[in-house]
């Protein structure tokens, strides 16, 4: 046996003496914990008080499973297979983006500054993990929640999670660079739109973390560096096309670029371009309107 006894005290040391180079000693308290409580399917409050119980020999290999892949420097989130994020834990995989605090600014500005009544339809484009759209149907479930993705690994995750999270969602197929989302929505019928697009220029790619680069997906980060605003472009078009009138678009956006799109998005026709900066000091929020 890898550990002295099959105590989760022991895990503990186990865990701190193979990945205390490469993590402080809280993070590596927070990391087993949150392991814990999910594996064991334990309450907060209950987890010191089982430091000293006897685990299973597949509870074991779970833990030593979970700290090779930590060594590896995989994100945790998805090793926990979770994200919390706006209240709720979103289940994660390496087939999606892990959510972002500033993911989580952009939907409390939605929450915060939109009247939502009953029957209204709040589209999330480029979904990925859904976060937005499950953390919006969480806050107003009497609104409908259309997710729209292309990535098919996405897709499954996402109609997984809406079982587990008890948020039904509406998951829908589709490519936003494409027409096909105009035409599958009555013009006009859309309360607001949402977008978290592709939007590193791959010209980023040397400054980036390496766990980024090695473990998230390509698909849902990168955009060339001669066309970055590619579906900027095209959302804000559909927007055209669907949103009632008044009705607003929010878009998470690239800190570098943010004036080159309002100028973008003021070419297109949209109004009341407002820039936000998230709690780092970042310019990364827009909303317009049509």
């Amino acid at each position: 046996m890898f550990v002295k006894t099959n105590s989760l005290g022991d895990i503990y040391q186990y865990f701190q003496d193979r990945l205390s180079s490469d993590f402080t000693i809280n993070e590596i308290k927070l990391m087993l914990k949150e392991l814990a409580i999910k594996r064991l399917k334990i309450k907060e409050s209950d987890y010191l008080s089982i430091k000293d119980s006897k685990l299973s020999e597949s509870d074991l290999l779970f833990f030593r499973a979970a700290l090779k892949r930590l060594q590896t420097n995989e994100p945790f989130a998805y090793i926990l297979g979770a994200k919390h994020f706006y209240n709720l834990d979103i289940p994660v995989s390496a087939a999606v983006l892990i959510p972002r605090p500033e993911t989580e600014e952009l939907v409390d500005w939605i929450l915060r500054d939109e009247d939502f009544s009953r029957g209204d339809i709040i589209l999330d484009l480029c979904a990925g993990s859904g976060c937005i759209s499950f953390a919006l149907k969480d806050s107003h479930p009497e609104t409908e929640v259309y997710a729209i993705e292309l990535s098919e690994e996405a897709l499954q995750l996402m109609n997984k999670s809406k079982k587990e999270l008890n948020l039904d969602i509406k998951v829908v197929t589709s490519d936003v660079l494409s027409d096909d989302l105009s035409s599958a929505f009555k013009a006009g019928s859309i309360k607001c739109i949402v977008a978290n697009p592709p939007y590193v220029l791959r010209s980023d790619k040397d400054f980036m973390d390496k766990n980024v680069l090695d473990y998230e997906p390509e698909m849902a980060l990168f955009v060339e560096d001669d066309d970055p605003f590619v579906f900027y472009k095209a959302i804000a078009n559909h927007a055209k096309e669907l949103l009632a009138p008044g009705s607003s678009l929010y878009f998470e956006i690239h800190e570098g670029l943010a004036r080159d799109l309002m100028e973008l998005l003021d070419s297109q026709g949209l109004v009341n371009i407002e820039l936000r900066k998230d709690l780092q000091g970042k310019d990364r929020m827009i909303r317009a309107k049509v």
